[in-house]
């Protein structure tokens, strides 16, 4: 590769490279229950991120969305649990007051990581 060509190549594969990164969020690698998973009964939800998040713009909301013999019922808020980081800051567990009942659970999550950008999501899973 000539000397010129390097000149202009260097800084914009360098600007490239750059961008990508720049580009790079939060995201949810894992959960348990993982998504759309028929369980038994858990007494805590773990989601695990790409990298270390804020403990202070991270959380998650839980909701029943269906029950048995209860077909078409307003979305009911689960309250009362507790929520811990993991030491390396990747993880994020709730913890419930007693297992999560028979039905169907949609749980909504946000999460930043250093770059302080918001990222959220949701996931749904039934107890059986």
């Amino acid at each position: 590769m000539s000397k010129l060509r390097l000149a202009f190549t260097a800084p914009i594969l360098a600007a490239l490279a750059f961008a990508g990164s720049a580009q790079a969020h939060t995201n949810l690698v894992s959960s348990s229950p993982a998504a759309n998973a028929i369980v038994a009964k858990p007494g805590r939800i773990v989601l695990t991120f790409n990298e270390r998040v804020v403990a202070n713009f991270t959380g998650a909301t839980l909701a029943m969305t269906s029950m048995p013999g209860m077909a078409s019922h307003a979305p009911m808020a689960i309250t009362g649990f507790t929520s811990a980081m993991s030491a390396d800051g990747k993880t994020l567990t709730l913890t419930m007051r007693r297992a999560l009942a028979a039905g169907t659970y949609q749980l909504q999550w946000h999460a930043a990581g250093a770059d302080t950008h918001r990222m959220e999501g949701t996931l749904s899973f039934t107890v059986r």
